[in-house]
């Protein structure tokens, strides 16, 4: 199968050596070196991946990102010249699969390309075909929508693959670090504070009072449950 890429980056030289190199791997790849010209092509093309850097004229990658999740969910690296981890929370947050902080080794991206790939064609291969209802919380597991009383909720990517993976196994505590190994993958680079992040945010989103859930609940010194 050849995958069809999008890299974006407002340098070209990063995206010469990038499209080349994914071009070596028989990938189709497309350039954009602005965030309105990435969202564009983002609208008019199914991509199996886009590479995104932070730093874009006229739109910033974030927002490309976060526009990007309103009509996709394809999986999305965010390259950032910035180091700190708010940042990289942040682009997790609005919905990116990974990031890669520059300078960074050409081996490794395609490392992680490769990794995001097989994440989502396994996901995808066991993806439900139904939905789920349980009291004022309504799951579609094919369109990866979540609706709180018949009003849809919008979730990243992410948010959705948590609660996807907690309403499925009910009554199972996971581990911040097993949720950070399930979801984001044995070779992400970040910490365990990603999960806490994320699983704050999806409680604030279905939970009609995030500091006394109903669904999401913690097991103090362990990690995370949904209710039984």
């Amino acid at each position: 199968m050849a995958y069809h890429a999008l890299v974006v980056d407002d340098e070209k030289l990063i995206v010469k050596g990038i499209r080349f190199s994914l071009e070596q791997d028989n990938m189709k790849v497309d350039v954009a070196y602005d965030g309105e010209e990435a969202l564009q092509l983002a609208k008019a093309n199914p991509y199996d991946i886009i590479i995104l850097d932070v730093m874009l004229p006229k739109l910033d990658g974030l927002n490309v990102c976060q526009q990007i999740r309103e009509f996709s969910n394809v999986p999305i690296i965010m390259l950032t010249a910035k180091g700190e981890d708010m940042d990289k929370i942040m682009g997790l947050e609005y919905g990116a699969d990974d990031y890669m902080t520059k300078p960074f080794n050409i081996l490794e991206l395609k490392a992680r390309i490769k990794a995001v790939l097989r994440r989502m064609q396994s996901k995808n291969q066991g993806k439900k075909r139904d939905v789920l209802e349980l009291e004022d919380l309504k799951l579609d597991f094919n369109g990866r929508r979540v609706y709180i009383q018949g009003e849809e909720v919008n979730l990243t990517a992410k948010e959705f693959d948590l609660l996807e993976l907690f309403i499925s196994n009910p009554g199972k505590v996971y581990s911040r670090e097993m949720l950070l190994n399930t979801i984001w993958g044995y070779d992400y680079p970040g910490d365990v504070r990603t999960v806490d992040v994320h699983v704050r945010r999806l409680r604030e989103k279905i939970e009609k009072n995030p500091s006394e859930p109903t669904y999401i609940y913690t097991k103090w010194g362990v990690g995370y449950y949904f209710k039984d």
